[in-house]
């Protein structure tokens, strides 16, 4: 068995472009379990456990809303990504990597625990203590390949106000879950057949 020696871990900047096509997927998937851990303990401290923000009594119209607001933001986004030139709406190639390569299967599975853990943290705990708009400020933080450019910030912000507010109007989780589930994977989709092409 290896031993860690603390003394020797080092912490530095690593660019996307540098990372292994496995590297980076791990990345991905611990820090979704980070931010589902993060999120249900929070939930918990708050006295309003995320699997109890999942209430049964009206999903087809919960689903309704979440798949509304998914409509509008890809359209909005497409509409964005006709007239705006690329290199304003360039994430690092990280989009590009995640989804260009990724089997159908593979691409649903990243796009729902993307969006059920960070739903989970953003929606079902800070926005409980923040509010919907200090929520969306951090949720756009936490997105930094976009906080090069104005354009993407904004629309992360715009796009976590949205979930925000589809969260209080329906008061379930399931609404912002699948509103971000659909935007991710259309988005996804897109990637990885335009790139097939």
């Amino acid at each position: 068995m290896k031993k860690w020696k603390l003394r020797k871990l080092e912490w530095k900047t690593v660019d996307a472009a540098s990372l292994d096509d496995r590297t980076l997927l791990l990345n991905l998937y611990l820090t979704q379990g980070l931010t589902f851990l993060l999120g249900a303990v929070i939930t918990l401290f708050q006295r309003n456990p995320f699997w109890k923000q999942f209430p049964a009594d009206s999903y087809s119209s919960v689903l309704l809303w979440g798949a509304g607001l998914a409509a509008a933001v890809l359209s909005v986004d497409l509409l964005i990504s006709r007239w705006v030139p690329e290199e304003i709406t360039d994430d690092g190639g990280i989009n590009e990597r995640l989804f260009g390569n990724r089997s159908l299967w593979h691409l649903v599975l990243i796009c729902l625990i993307v969006a059920l853990c960070e739903e989970i943290l953003f929606r079902g705990a800070v926005q409980h203590a923040l509010g919907a708009y200090w929520t969306s400020i951090l949720f756009a933080a936490i997105h930094v390949r976009y906080l090069r450019h104005w354009l993407m910030t904004g629309m992360v912000f715009s796009i976590s106000y949205g979930l925000g507010w589809i969260y209080i109007h329906t008061g379930s989780l399931l609404a912002p879950v699948a509103a971000h589930f659909l935007i991710d994977l259309v988005m996804g989709l897109i990637i990885r057949y335009r790139k097939k092409e």
